[in-house]
């Protein structure tokens, strides 16, 4: 478990930390290598057909360059605002749940294709904290797909209405 500071936000190793910075630098590059692999993504494909390439890459771009303030200071409500918007603007654009959930999860793969390739951990205090940096991240994605979800039905029985302008959000 990582340790926590005052707040109980994690605190990351010099290793992860090292990892995160590796991403927030390539947030570019590793923005449009996942909207390569959607294109080429059975499932993701009609994700692109639907969602507009460049607010898709603005997204992702803007998860990989904040990574460590995602992991580290944005709280769970944080994470609820961002991502039941999202979920309410996906399913007014027509995009099926499962859709919705594939691109998600296509997403944390690549992040975390990215983060093995780079990581290279040589002694097992590394390993330990690239660990810790998995499990933050997969608990990142998963609270960000719960409450996409959550936008996406409240969409869908008409609780409210989706913003009609994704920059910004």
């Amino acid at each position: 478990m990582a340790a926590r500071d005052s707040r109980g936000s994690p605190l990351l190793g010099v290793h992860s930390w090292h990892l995160v910075q590796l991403i927030e630098a390539h947030s570019e590059q590793l923005a449009r290598s996942l909207l390569e692999k959607l294109e080429h993504s059975e499932r993701c494909r009609p994700f692109l057909e639907k969602v507009p390439r460049e607010e898709l890459r603005h997204r992702t771009y803007e998860v990989f360059v904040n990574l460590g303030e995602w992991l580290q200071t944005k709280t769970e409500k944080d994470i609820e605002r961002r991502y039941v918007t999202i979920g309410e603007r996906r399913a007014a654009q027509g995009i099926t749940l499962d859709q919705l959930i594939s691109s998600t999860m296509a997403t944390k793969a690549h992040l975390w294709d990215y983060v093995t390739k780079q990581a290279g951990a040589d002694r097992p205090y590394e390993f330990v904290q690239e660990m810790e940096l998995f499990h933050l991240v997969e608990q990142f994605f998963d609270r960000a797909a719960y409450f996409q979800v959550i936008g996406y039905e409240r969409y869908h029985t008409g609780h409210r209405k989706p913003r009609t302008k994704w920059e910004g959000t």
